[in-house]
């Protein structure tokens, strides 16, 4: 019987020490959830940025592309006037 009450002992130690470990409560929970929110907001901010970059580099690419090839039409459309207009 010593040996069963060494086993008992033992084995209820065994369980007492796995249940001290407390479980993860509510408030780590919700400060858990609000470190991915900020890693999330801080990802949003940082593509956001990088979007308007990469877009404001294409607006100014496209527009100077379309006021290059209007002002060569525009010259174009001066020469045909010019043409018609001068004496020959």
């Amino acid at each position: 019987m010593n040996a069963l009450n060494k086993f008992g002992t033992a084995l209820l130690l065994a369980v007492g020490m796995s249940t001290i470990v407390p479980a993860q409560t509510a408030k780590d929970d919700a400060k858990a959830a609000g470190e991915h929110t900020k890693d999330a907001a801080k990802d949003a901010g940082r593509a956001t940025k990088k979007t308007a970059k990469n877009t404001g580099h294409k607006v100014k690419k496209g527009t100077k592309k379309v006021t290059n090839k209007a002002a060569g039409k525009t010259e174009e459309g001066a020469d045909r006037v010019r043409q018609k207009t001068e004496p020959q």
